[in-house]
């Protein structure tokens, strides 16, 4: 009996990811393995169960690497990664400096503020993603509040440039993401033993060399988490780029949308999907890599 309710616990999440990562991954490598098509839907081979196994066979065989080599062969596509890559690892670098003296701050807090700390990190998800980014559109326009603020105390002759920009997309990702940094960080810090710096102190340590000695060291599992969610989410965002950024400032998001919607070309878009999560799937592993050999020793 325990056994078969042991083997039910384990279903529930395996069979969880087989409905809505496996499936829906297969379909998606499906797609990137067909050929665009002037049909519906847009794209070749379409299987159907009633040819049986030999005609499922026989549609397999037309599957095709052609969107991979165009993807791999065209500057366009090569320029759009690197850009997100850039663009996502900048925007990870702020989350980072940012979110870390605040997580530290918050760590060092008195207990009975924590809590509320913790509440206001969380705040801006309590609004609308959406309704969040047409606000930075509000702020960051030539005629927007910021510019109208600066003009007004004098600090600036014309109103800046900012809105349309690299710059505002930046802004805008991390904004967006910052809570994702700050948590992980503050949740390492916070189980830190205290008496770990008060020993390196006895030891004749100052209050920096301890920090860097002791307490940045046994924070950098937290600090890596929180790049990873940073970064992820920020390199495939499409509302962002979309709505802060200008026509030069490509990334993935927007050119999956691009191909799926304008051009129409599926196995295209759903190759460079593939592509996406091979990258995003690269420094997953190696943090679930370093976090094995912690674990070890």
């Amino acid at each position: 009996m325990k056994s078969l309710a042991r083997r039910l616990v384990l279903a529930v999440p395996l069979l969880w990811l087989l409905a809505f990562f496996v499936a829906p991954f297969a379909i998606v490598l499906k797609l990137s393995l067909s050929r665009a098509a002037m049909a519906r839907p847009p794209y070749e081979p379409v299987f159907n169960l009633s040819d049986g196994f030999w005609g499922l066979v026989e549609s397999a065989r037309q599957f095709t690497f052609d969107s991979y080599s165009l993807l791999l062969s065209d500057w366009l596509y090569l320029d759009v990664y690197v850009s997100s890559l850039r663009i996502a690892g900048l925007a990870t670098l702020i989350a980072l400096l940012i979110g870390y003296p605040l997580a530290l701050a918050m760590s060092r807090a008195p207990a009975h503020w924590r809590p509320i700390l913790i509440v206001l990190a969380i705040a801006p998800f309590w609004t609308s993603f959406l309704v969040r980014v047409y606000a930075w559109i509000v702020i960051l326009k030539d005629e927007g509040l910021l510019n109208h603020a600066l003009l007004g105390m004098g600090l600036i002759a014309e109103p800046l440039r900012i809105f349309a920009t690299e710059g505002a997309v930046l802004i805008g990702l991390v904004y967006a993401y910052l809570p994702f940094t700050v948590l992980p960080i503050f949740n390492a810090l916070d189980k830190q033993d205290s008496a770990l710096v008060e020993a390196a102190m006895d030891l004749g340590a100052t209050k920096t060399s301890a920090f860097w000695s002791v307490t940045f060291p046994l924070s950098l599992p937290g600090l890596y988490a929180g790049a990873l969610l940073m970064f992820i989410p920020a390199m495939g965002e499409f509302v962002i780029p979309d709505l802060l950024g200008g026509s030069n400032d490509l990334m993935i998001g927007r050119l999956l949308w691009a191909e799926f919607f304008s051009n129409r070309d599926w196995p295209m878009a759903s190759a460079a999907a593939i592509v996406l999560l091979g990258l995003l799937l690269a420094p997953l592993l190696l943090f679930e890599r370093a976090q094995s050999r912690e674990a070890d020793t």
